[in-house]
């Protein structure tokens, strides 16, 4: 269960990628449109990159990227853990293309580069499909079956599809994806995407607006969020299908936000359900350490983050910090490394619950829990809906006053729960880049996040340019 700076994040510096289009696979998101006269059926590039929420079976397609439908198709897509680039002709009965990698893609707060580079003409097989993750290119492949020499791949023509496969509502993507580029007539190289860090070796992306994007290339940044499927290059822009406004993101390859982990599950058996980007989760009712932890571990610092409450649990549903992930078997957000309020008004300082009304107050659903977490003096703080506790029963104070005093020297998750095996919240969280609508629209001293209320005076929403900057 990793919780740790995800890798290809730069914290400061270069060519910064404002937004990304966060989806969920249980709505069925696609962005399609209808291409004209291609420049070439031979040399093509697709480029994007991608943070994936979740893993499926196997045979389970997450598509990026499809031309036409289950007939002639290329498509390029997460293949349960893995990456499968694929082209099916039959029509004409020339050789497919199939290519999967030994590469598998587990990491659910990792931002991916990926590029597939295609040239028919290329004499050798191997250069005719290009493959490159974070500016590496794979050499090692499970599936290893390359299109014919001046082989015409059926791409560029008819529809093309983004996030789902055509005529199958089966095959959709989830979680986010940005810097969605398509090039119309040339292999292009690597280069023309990314480029190595100087200082950590990090492939990090560049400005492609100056590429020749050829007939029928696009380029898309989600910059616009009345209009997500904008061709940033010009082009005819996708039609959106379930996808809406609020699910434009600040979580991105230059900027990565904290989510839900999906990855902590001390009970394996009875799991917490995840959606929205791993923003949402769903408690399993029948085990007491299904909770949703927060990818980026915190030692210092001063952080903030809000949790809205969407189904409460019948008896106590748990907003708060937990420090102790490697011993947690029964409890956890009430256990002992854990500090945090409950729906009913009880608290729990370290594991000892503090009773009904003696240090917070109840709240119940669609109230928003704010968490300010102080580890420059190990200190945790609660609001409900902007509000404080004052640490004797009330939620009353304009700025942070009562509070927690935590074990020093300890790693700090901020997450969600429920007390009761018997029990199961529905909680949303706001690390800075909710899957929620805000109308408040607050940001912290380094203009990130968007919270519904006030982030206190020094604290800071949790991404891995502020982590860099006072993690």
């Amino acid at each position: 269960m990793p919780f740790i700076l995800p890798a290809n994040t730069l914290s400061a510096g270069g060519y910064d990628v404002a937004n990304s289009l966060r989806v969920n696979e249980n709505d069925s998101p696609r962005l399609h449109k209808t291409n004209g006269t291609p420049t070439s059926r031979r040399k093509f590039t697709f480029s994007c990159w991608v943070k994936r929420a979740s893993l499926d079976a196997a045979s389970d397609l997450h598509m990026l990227f499809n031309f036409n439908g289950n007939s002639n198709r290329f498509y390029v897509a997460f293949f349960g853990d893995q990456l499968r680039v694929n082209a099916t002709k039959s029509g004409d009965g020339t050789t497919a293309m199939d290519i999967k990698t030994n590469r598998l893609f587990r990491d659910f707060s990792a931002w991916y580069s990926i590029v597939v580079a295609v040239d028919t003409e290329q004499g050798t097989a191997a250069n005719r499909v290009k493959i490159f993750i974070n500016g590496v290119q794979e050499t090692s492949f499970a599936t290893e079956t390359y299109p014919s020499e001046d082989d015409d791949i059926h791409v560029n023509e008819s529809d093309v599809e983004l996030l789902e496969f055509k005529n199958n509502a089966a095959h959709f993507f989830d979680g986010y994806i940005t810097e969605i580029v398509y090039i119309d007539g040339s292999q292009e190289a690597v280069t023309s995407f990314g480029e190595f860090d100087e200082d950590s070796g990090i492939f990090k992306p560049i400005d492609v607006s100056g590429l020749n994007f050829g007939n029928n290339g696009f380029y898309l940044d989600f910059e616009d969020s009345s209009n997500l499927g904008n061709d940033a290059n010009g082009g005819t822009d996708f039609t959106e299908v379930n996808i809406v406004a609020v699910d434009q993101s600040t979580d991105t390859c230059t900027n990565n936000s904290a989510t839900f982990n999906p990855l902590f599950t001390p009970n394996p058996s009875n799991v917490s359900t995840f959606s929205e980007g791993n923003l949402k989760v769903v408690t399993n009712s029948t085990s007491q350490n299904s909770e949703g932890l927060s990818t980026l571990g915190l030692t210092t610092g001063k952080w903030y983050g809000e949790f809205k409450l969407i189904a409460q649990a019948a008896g106590e549903s748990l907003c708060g910090v937990l420090n102790n992930i490697e011993n947690v078997t029964s409890s956890g957000l009430n256990g002992t490394g854990g500090f945090s309020v409950a729906s009913n008004g009880d608290s729990f300082n370290n594991g000892s619950s503090q009773g009904a009304g003696n240090f917070s107050a109840s709240y119940t659903t669609n109230d928003i829990i704010g968490i300010a977490l102080d580890l420059d003096n190990n200190r945790v703080y609660f609001s409900k809906n902007g509000s404080y506790t004052d640490g004797s029963g009330n939620f009353d104070e304009s700025s942070p006053t009562g509070y927690f005093s935590l074990t020093s020297g300890q790693t700090y998750f901020m997450g969600v729960g429920d007390k009761s095996t018997s029990q199961s919240s529905t909680w949303e969280a706001n690390f800075g880049s909710p899957s929620f609508a805000i109308s408040s629209s607050n940001t912290d001293a380094n203009d990130y996040g968007n919270f519904e209320y006030a982030v206190p005076s020094g604290y800071y929403s949790l991404n891995t340019k502020n982590l860099a900057e006072f993690g």
